[in-house]
Order: C-alpha cells, then sequence, then structure tokens
C-alpha cells in the first residue's frame, strides 16, 4: 500500500531552526530559499536537482506556503536585502 504524507507536516517553524522562519520539515532549508530561486524563474524541478535531498513535493509544498503567505515571505526577503546591503554595499557607479 503505498504511503500516504500529510501535506499539513511538510513545513514547519521552530525558534531554534532559521529564527522561526518556515522550513521543509526536517531539513534548514526555508520557504524563503525556495521562493527565492522560483522568482529567480528555476522550475520546481530544477530547485529539487539544486537541492538533491528534497522531493519534488517537499519544493512543491514550500511554493504553496509561499503563495498562501506571500506578503511575509517576500517581506523577509526583502529585509534580509536591505540587510545584506548594510553589510556589503554595492560599488559606487563611475561616472
Amino acid at each position: 500500500m503505498p504511503i500516504v504524507v500529510d501535506i499539513g507536516t511538510l513545513i514547519e517553524r521552530s525558534p531554534d531552526i532559521r529564527k522561526g522562519r518556515p522550513c521543509i520539515a526536517g531539513t534548514g532549508v526555508t520557504v524563503r530559499r525556495i521562493a527565492g530561486w522560483h522568482n529567480l524563474g528555476l522550475a520546481p524541478e530544477e530547485i529539487a536537482a539544486k537541492i538533491e535531498h528534497l522531493t519534488l513535493a517537499q519544493i512543491h509544498a514550500a511554493l504553496a506556503y509561499y503563495h498562501a503567505n506571500r506578503d511575509e515571505i517576500d517581506s523577509d526577503i526583502a529585509a534580509e536585502e536591505v540587510a545584506t546591503e548594510a553589510i556589503f554595499p554595492p560599488p559606487a557607479k563611475l561616472v
């Protein structure tokens, strides 16, 4: 008999893992990371090929979570970009 997976168990949060950001259960891979690659145009199959220990079902669960909570994840991505630019400002343009 095939194993049935409750998709509600595929994403979890823990204050001890990635500062409480939503992650693929049992991994440290954040939904934010999957969403970032998705926003760069990578297909779920391409993302799964980059992170070989994840299943396609896990990638789709992360993307479903992202689409259901887009404002939260996009705000987190934007805040990370601001923090990164504060540490590593882009080079000045030569005129």
